[in-house]
């Protein structure tokens, strides 16, 4: 088959989209479909287009087999709602009208939300190429900007709510990455076929464990120190002020050191958060390329994964509890609903109630003063993920659902994985 991707993220940046959408891309192509990415510059999370990109419209690459179509975007790492729109916007226009120049004929196109807005591209780029379109959702936007209190003007998120009714329902296929996401999609389009495709983790890069864990703790400080960690966006979503105050609980703990890595909008916030508190115990360091994510992890002895208390977030997977799951490392997670699920069913770590330092606090105390305990949970998690939370079984899952598609058969049933039963067939 071939496939057109349209998605705003997409490597050489660093994220969990990024990652996810490109492992699926070449696997794809490996399996010998025709795949294009049709995506912008890269930008994130810094809000500043990357070196060798800037100062073109569009150019073409090609990576893991895959061809590469990129395209100007408006660049920006603003909270503010206006930038952050017309970013999505200028995708949005600049991908229509790439898609309909370069992207050729294809018999799916794959479409990435957020943004939302791409839906609108996706049903004019479909419907003229006269392909099937898949939608992806990996967050009911604006209903987490809502939550977040990110969107508040009451007509905008009635236009907003209106709009995502709208794109659902033209969709031939829609994916959700979670139980909770599948459901609502389901209420807002009950006419389209929607399949949960969960996300994972690839084998291939947990099958051993890392051999760098000294090497890199000495690079950076850790010495042997406790090392409670944190990887990935630092965004309202994720709640990080809630590890700080955990720490600042265990300041006098020290041998107990935090280590954050990654960015995103809230990062200068937490920076001067920390410092106002007069953090020692807290250590901030850079985004890091995907390819050396695996020897990040194996510098931690325990891993946060943190949401904001807001019901929304019951239907959340974090794609970093697969991969510190997948790493070995015991995991606090302090998200309820299916990551919490998710983590017992698993016995991989160790839940708690969202925003609650000092259960936070407690945990960890619980990890550091048991080893044993760290070495079970962290066995446990590792087996369960790279077991039941494959992305080879999600590119078969969308590999599937593309072809009966295509051919006209009637709507399969993929095989996913659920917190609940990781065999269970779910559409």
């Amino acid at each position: 088959m071939r496939f057109l991707f349209l998605t705003q993220f997409y490597p050489p940046e660093v994220g969990a989209t990024q990652n996810r959408v490109s492992d699926l891309a070449e696997r794809l192509a490996r399996a010998g479909h025709d795949v294009t990415v049709l995506t912008s510059m890269p930008n994130y999370p810094q809000g500043k287009i990357f070196e060798g990109y800037r100062g073109r419209f569009a150019m073409e690459e090609d990576s893991g087999g895959v061809r590469i179509l990129r395209v100007w975007t408006y660049a920006t790492n603003s909270l503010g709602l206006g930038a952050r729109l017309f970013s999505y916007l200028s995708y949005t226009v600049a991908a229509a009208i790439m898609a309909l120049a370069k992207g050729g004929q294809h018999d799916v196109l794959y479409v990435e939300s957020p943004p939302l807005f791409l839906g609108i591209t996706g049903i004019v780029v479909s419907r003229w190429r006269k392909s099937k379109l898949l939608f992806n959702v990996t967050d009911l936007w604006p209903a987490s900007a809502v939550a977040l209190g990110i969107l508040r003007n009451p007509t905008a998120i009635r236009v907003a709510t209106s709009l995502e009714r709208f794109i659902y329902n033209r969709a031939d296929i829609i994916t959700g990455q979670t139980e909770g996401i599948v459901e609502g999609v389901k209420e807002r389009a009950p006419d389209v076929p929607v399949s949960l495709v969960m996300n994972g983790v690839s084998p291939e890069a947990f099958a051993t464990p890392s051999a760098a864990r000294e090497q890199r703790r000495n690079e950076f400080g850790f010495g042997d120190c406790f090392v409670v960690g944190y990887a990935g966006r630092h965004g309202i979503a994720q709640g990080l002020e809630t590890v700080l105050h955990a720490a600042e609980i265990m300041s006098d703990q020290r041998d107990i050191q935090f280590a954050f890595f990654g960015d995103g909008p809230e990062k200068n916030k937490l920076l001067k958060l920390g410092q106002l508190s007069g953090l020692r115990n807290v250590h901030f360091f850079p985004p890091k390329p995907a390819s050396e994510m695996r020897a990040i992890l194996a510098c931690f002895d325990a891993a946060v994964v943190p949401l904001k208390k807001l019901d929304l977030f019951h239907g959340a997977l974090p794609s970093k509890l697969f991969e510190c799951m997948a790493a070995g490392i015991p995991v606090i997670v302090s998200i309820e609903g299916e990551a919490k699920r998710l983590v017992e069913k698993a016995n991989g770590g160790i839940t708690i109630a969202p925003e609650d330092p000092q259960a936070m606090a407690n945990a960890i105390l619980s990890l550091k003063n048991n080893p044993e305990l760290r070495r079970t949970l962290g066995q446990n998690g590792r087996e369960y993920t790279l077991s039941h939370c494959s992305r080879q079984r999600a590119a078969d899952a969308i590999e599937h659902l593309s072809s009966s598609s295509v051919l006209g058969n009637p709507y399969p049933k993929p095989i996913t994985q659920l917190p609940s039963d990781p065999d269970r067939i779910e559409s």
